[in-house]
Formats: C-alpha cells, sequence, structure tokens
C-alpha cells in the first residue's frame, strides 16, 4: 500500500506538471510575435525611434479585442498603438536620450483566450534585443557606373575628412564635401568590369554598393613633348563626350617627376578637352602615362633637355 501510494501521488505531480507545461506552451503556440523593427537604427536629430510588432494569432480561441501589446524599453513599461500598416501591426514611437547609441527592450503581449470550458488570461513575449543607434551610414550612390575619371557622389550620414572610397582594395580619390556627402574620381582601372565600393575609415568599412566602370578613350595632342628646362609647352586632352556634373579627372602618371611640372588635369563640366602648361624640370628622358583608355594605356614620350 506504501509503494502504491507513492506511485499515485508521483502519477497526480507528473500530471500537474505536464498540465503546467501546456499552460506555459499555450501562448507561444496560440499567439505568434514577430518583431519588425530593424536592429540598426539610423540616428535622426529627433532622436525619435519607432518601433514595430506584428501579432499573429494561431487560434479562434483568442479574444482578438483583448490584445494588448506593450513594450518594455531599459526597464519601463509602455502600451503600443495600432499601426496604420494593416491589422495585426502595433507601434510605438520613444524618445531616447541623448548620447545613447543602444537600446534594449522586448514586446510583452496579454491576452485572453476563450474556449467552451471558460476563458482564461495568457501572456506572450519576446526575448530582449538590443538596438544599435548608427550615426554613420550610407544612403546611396549618385550614379552605379561611369567612365574613369568621373566624379561621383555618395549620400549618407556621419562622413568624415579622414573617408576614403575603394573599389575592391583600391583606394579612389576621395573629396569631403559635408558630414552628408562625399565625392570621388574613378580611378584609372580595367573598364568593362563591376567593382565592389566600400567606405574606409577609422571606425572600419561600410559596403556602398557596385560600380561599373565604361570603356573610353582619349587623344592628347602633341603625342610627344620635347623641351628644355624651364621652357613651358602647351598639352591637349581630348574626350568623346561631354565632361560629366563635377569635371573629368585625367590622372596622368610619369616615371620622369623631377622632369616634368605640370597642373592637375580635370575636364570642365560640359567640355570635351582641357590644355594645361607643361614645364621642363631637371634634364632627363621617360614619358606620360595614362591608364584605363583605350587599348589599356596611353604613353607620351617626354624628352626634356638642359637650358
Amino acid at each position: 500500500m506504501h509503494t502504491n501510494r507513492i506511485s499515485l501521488a508521483r502519477k497526480i505531480l507528473l500530471s500537474l506538471i505536464a498540465a503546467l507545461g501546456l499552460s506555459l506552451l499555450s501562448g507561444c503556440d496560440t499567439v505568434v510575435l514577430t518583431n519588425l523593427t530593424a536592429p540598426s537604427l539610423p540616428e535622426n536629430p529627433s532622436q525619435i525611434y519607432t518601433f514595430t510588432l506584428r501579432v499573429t494569432p494561431k487560434s479562434t480561441s483568442v479574444n482578438a479585442s483583448s490584445i494588448a501589446p506593450k513594450i518594455i524599453i531599459d526597464g519601463q513599461s509602455f502600451a503600443m498603438k495600432t499601426s496604420g500598416l494593416g491589422g495585426g501591426i502595433y507601434e510605438f514611437e520613444y524618445q531616447l536620450p541623448n548620447g545613447r547609441d543602444e537600446v534594449a527592450y522586448y514586446y510583452l503581449v496579454p491576452f485572453r483566450i476563450e474556449t467552451q470550458n471558460g476563458s482564461s488570461d495568457s501572456e506572450v513575449y519576446t526575448e530582449i534585443v538590443h538596438a544599435k543607434i548608427v550615426r554613420r551610414y550610407v544612403l546611396s550612390l549618385e550614379v552605379n557606373r561611369g567612365p574613369i575619371g568621373a566624379r561621383i557622389s555618395v549620400l549618407g550620414r556621419g562622413f568624415s575628412p579622414q573617408d576614403t572610397i575603394f573599389f575592391d582594395n583600391l583606394p579612389a580619390r576621395t573629396t569631403y564635401e559635408s558630414p552628408n556627402a562625399l565625392s570621388f574620381y574613378v580611378p584609372s582601372i580595367e573598364a568593362n568590369k563591376n567593382y565592389r565600393i566600400m567606405l574606409g575609415s577609422a571606425a572600419g568599412n561600410s559596403p556602398v554598393g557596385t560600380f561599373r566602370v565604361d570603356p573610353s578613350s582619349l587623344n592628347v595632342t602633341p603625342t610627344a613633348l620635347t623641351l628644355r628646362s624651364g621652357e613651358r609647352q602647351t598639352l591637349t586632352f581630348n574626350v568623346p563626350v561631354s565632361a560629366p556634373p563635377g569635371g573629368l579627372l585625367i590622372d596622368v602618371t610619369t616615371d620622369v617627376p623631377e622632369s616634368v611640372i605640370m597642373p592637375e588635369i580635370i575636364v570642365p563640366q560640359g567640355q570635351t578637352s582641357v590644355t594645361i602648361s607643361v614645364e621642363g624640370g631637371k634634364p632627363g628622358n621617360g614619358s606620360l602615362f595614362l591608364k584605363g583608355y583605350g587599348a589599356g594605356e596611353v604613353s607620351i614620350p617626354v624628352s626634356i633637355g638642359a637650358k
């Protein structure tokens, strides 16, 4: 008899535990919560951020009018309001204190279950979520293709003068315009290819998008330079189409940098040519090189003699 009593008590206890487990799980099985808030929230001047939740009843026993979603932010509970986005979606706007770069929250949704056996209160909740406030982000490239030398704008937030745009792993000449805008010149690289654009800084790398480098041709007049130290000679660069907004940078390199003195070469916006003055430096022989044009490179022989 003693053994039978223990067995009976054990059976009762196990039954109670099973029933309790079912009651705890019933909320999760009956109502599903879907967090529609992004894990990273772009900073805005108002410091007000919208949290969005979808509540989906999975049983007809759930009294829809009893669903009352709440959001718990930093330990405080706030009632959520029905969103205009559609049924079952709820929102809450929260103003984050200044200086915060992260917010912790979770959702709690109480509701009532009604069956033939009566009604009971239940609730479901999510895990704690940590959302980061992003003070630096890229919105878009001005365009996603262009020729070598084209000046391209990047729009976003949180830019600094130390930022650099990369084509794959190759840095491009980058100009800081404002905290919300950068620009860069398409470097002299192989055309007819797509390149992955990254924004690099001390804070790390951020993806910007994909950029396609289109082919272009270039004519230079004269095709060779011969002058003495201190002498000057004009050099004209012609491109087939008008330069885009911001101008077209023609990146020239040389193997005799001490022999050639020349300014930066930018074809003005809307123009198809630019003329510069080249001055002879120390005596020497070499070439000017323009990569990425025509068959891949344009070479201009240079000969600098003594005075």
